[in-house]
């Protein structure tokens, strides 16, 4: 701990007695009051300036003093010049809104991802706006992160019922999920096709696929740090939608005008009840049964700013998932939770000082009839500060974060035995990343310690970016990474509902060596590299190829027999592969394709298996295209194509004979039970996995503020037959969602 005190004591007061003037603020939207991410401000005359950040905040540091010309520029603003005036050792604190422009730029593309491309390492990292939730086809006109997470490189997702996203070998409970800072256990509902969070409440989504710098830990996979709008701070806004499967509102306005907002969304399901008419129809379909899903989503925010940029958030949500298989089974999860989350602008120091402080919740539920009820609860808080201190050439990032959770697990094994988990821990991390950026290198080394209950972590990380050109650039990244929890659902289960989230249980089986494990947590390290070349202003190209090394899994024991049997293993993995992705952007068309190819592996001391979610290859092709001069007709299609998943095949059948009265049981007159005898685990592949979605959609004027979208759409639009389940004893296949026609209507105010 001691370097790392004096190296964030030496580089806070190194900044403060610098002997140069600083230029700071926030930029913001003219007609919402929203900050405007990744807007150019740079000094006129002069090589210094910076984008802005997620918040809207640009710092151009070491300036000499002196009266400058400050420009404010932006793709669809008006660029917008101020005079300035900078004075020796003093910041000077300034504001700026820019206008939208009424002079649409037809061919210049400038993204804020191809911005931040340029000025951060981000090495397996994807930046998702809401304008590309926009470009998939939507399931009865709404955009849905949880569709898009499914096309982004190195993601594979198991299916539409019950599916799950693995990304780049990481199972679910080894992916965080922020929003705003706060830990989300459940993000994605127990459909496949929709999360938790309505698409007009987010501002951005950095999807992190490994390799990702000192700020983020606790996992060991991936981070999916989401963060949504502050909120229209001048005017009253809103949409309200329905369609076939759901509805929805939301709402955004002032609460003091120009000073603090709020935001409203609201989500509800009722695919379980309009499937039943639909999948009926005999002429359509091939399945008489609806689909029994269900869901309801809540979430609001408060955001208080003052003058000088200084904002505080408060928010709180509650997630609601139902499945009722009809005399089989019933799932309810439930997931909660208040937060806040402020940004401090000190008057005179340069560190940004920012907080979050969250408690949520996460409780499933399992009922199987005549079977014990399974139930999973984990519940805590999380808080953390990160300061930063900008420099001329770069910033320095530093923190530190405390969790503290319970979680409380029933189930039953195969022998219907009772197993509990009743647990409190606590984790404790402190951070430093550094960022050095000159024309050609962007350099980003960190250091994370991850304290927990069940030991120590030190996890050195490093990022390096080389700018080749103007257009081409490498990239590379790698880092050690821990996790404390691990999930009720093995690795080796196809399909499986119920998710429990425990944590690291202390007493582990010995190793193969007869010897004891260390560390009690899971870790990992992943090894990251790439090449980024734009073509030209409308296409982009990426080849990133990726090596994570699981060198210790925490897993639960499927195979256990009895009780003296170990209730976890402990596994070693590793998940490389290589993926492809190019894109087009103009004003009329987008064009995104991918192509993945990948091997994920377990050790469990005895053989080498592939897990249930292993698929070697994968295409997702989408495209988005106006079909007018206006841009009111939009045809979206996405087509994906995955080869087999692993599956355990079977070898045969047998009499199982219990033998409840003992030796004096008479095996000629009882009748045993008929068992499957399985091969070696996960030797097969299932049939390659395909399927084609399409939307179309018609955007009508109103009023002067007003839109109606209306959108068809059709999700599995040949019908293709794909495998979801397969009942070895009653040599039944169940496939996966068939073609799935909706139609919804959006009114914007």
């Amino acid at each position: 701990m001691r370097p790392l005190l004096i190296l964030i004591f030496y580089f806070f007061c190194s900044t403060i007695f610098a002997q140069t003037g600083s230029i700071r603020g926030f930029v913001y939207d003219k007609e919402t009051g929203e900050p405007v991410i990744y807007c150019n401000t740079y000094l006129e005359g002069t090589s210094l300036g910076s984008p802005t950040d997620l918040n809207g905040l640009y710092n151009i540091s070491k300036v000499p003093n002196g009266n400058y010309k400050i420009v404010i520029s932006y793709i669809g603003y008006d660029t917008l010049k101020a005079n300035v005036q900078i004075t020796e050792n003093k910041i000077l604190n300034k504001n700026f809104e820019i206008s939208q422009s009424s002079v649409r730029l037809d061919e210049l593309i400038i993204s804020a991802e191809r911005q931040e491309m340029k000025t951060e390492v981000k090495a397996a990292a994807i930046k998702v706006s809401k304008k590309d939730l926009e470009m998939i086809p939507t399931i009865g006109g709404e955009p849905d992160i949880a569709q898009y997470m499914q096309i982004i490189p190195g993601v594979v997702f198991t299916g539409d019922q019950g599916g799950q996203l693995y990304i780049r070998g990481g199972s679910p409970v080894q992916n965080k999920v922020l929003l705003d800072g706060m830990i989300i256990y459940s993000p994605f509902h127990s459909i496949g096709l929709f999360s938790v969070f309505d698409s007009d409440i987010i501002k951005s989504t950095d999807v992190y696929t490994g390799g990702f710098n000192a700020e983020y830990g606790g996992r060991i996979s991936s981070i999916m740090d989401i963060n949504t709008i502050d909120g229209n701070k001048k005017n009253l806004s809103g949409k309200v939608s329905a369609n076939t499967f759901g509805s929805k509102i939301f709402l955004e306005g002032p609460v003091n005008k120009g000073k603090s907002s709020f935001i409203v969304s609201a989500k509800n399901s009722y695919l379980d009840k309009t499937s039943n008419y639909i999948y009926k129809d005999p002429i359509l379909f091939f399945d008489d049964k609806g689909l029994p899903y269900s869901y309801f989503d809540l979430y609001g925010k408060l955001t208080f700013t003052s003058d000088n940029g200084s904002k505080i958030n408060l928010f709180g949500f509650n997630f609601i998932d139902e499945v009722d298989y009809n005399n089989i089974s019933k799932l309810n999860w439930n997931s909660s939770g208040i937060g806040s989350k402020f940004i401090l602008i000190p008057g005179s120091s340069p560190v940004l000082i920012e907080g979050n402080f969250a408690y949520s919740s996460y409780n499933i539920f399992l009922d199987e009839n005549s079977l014990p009820t399974r139930e999973s609860k984990i519940n805590g808080f999380n808080m953390g500060f990160d300061f930063t201190s900008f420099l001329k050439n770069g910033k320095v990032k530093y923190g530190f974060d405390i969790n503290g959770f319970q979680t409380d697990f029933t189930t039953f094994n195969s022998i219907n035995s009772q197993i509990d988990q009743d647990e409190n821990t606590s984790e404790f991390s402190s951070y430093v990343n550094y960022q050095y950026s000159s024309t050609r290198f962007i350099i980003e080394p960190g250091f994370r310690i991850q304290k927990y209950t069940l030991g120590f972590s030190p996890e050195p990380r490093l990022g390096v970016k080389y700018i080749i050109s103007d257009k081409l650039r490498s990239k590379f990244a790698t880092g050690l990474y821990s996790q404390n929890i691990i999930s009720t659902v093995s690795d080796r289960d196809v399909v499986n509902l119920f998710t429990g989230i425990i944590s690291s249980p202390e007493e582990l089986p010995q190793n193969s060596d007869g010897e004891n494990y260390s560390d009690k947590f899971q870790k990992s390290i992943h090894y990251i590299a790439g090449i980024e070349y734009d073509l030209n202003q409308k296409i982009d190209f990426q080849i990133e190829g990726y090596y994570k090394d699981f060198n210790q899994l925490t897993n639960i024991n499927r195979d256990r027999t009895s009780n003296d049997d170990n209730q976890f293993i402990v596994e070693k993995g590793s998940a490389k592969g290589i993926d492809f992705l190019t894109k087009y952007k103009s004003k009329e068309l987008y064009v995104w394709l991918v192509y993945s190819y990948s091997i994920v592996e377990r050790q469990d001391g005895d053989f080498t298996y592939s897990p249930h979610f292993d698929r070697r290859h994968n295409i997702n092709f989408v495209t988005s295209v106006h079909l007018d001069k206006k841009r009111t007709w939009k045809a979206d299609i996405r087509w994906n194509l995955g080869s087999g998943f692993p599956f355990t095949q079977t070898q045969g059948f047998y009499e199982n004979i219990p033998f409840d009265d003992g030796i004096n049981t008479d095996i000629t007159q009882i009748n045993g039970e008929l068992e499957i005898a399985y091969a070696e685990l996960n030797e097969g592949r299932l049939p390659y996995y395909h399927r084609l979605d399409f939307s179309l959609s018609k955007k009508f004027k109103l009023f002067k503020s007003s839109d109606l979208d209306m959108t068809f759409s059709v999700t599995n639009m040949y019908n293709r037959e794909n495998i979801f389940y397969f009942n070895r004893l009653k040599y039944e296949r169940i496939n996966q969602l068939p073609l799935m026609p909706s139609l919804g209507a959006s009114l914007i105010l």
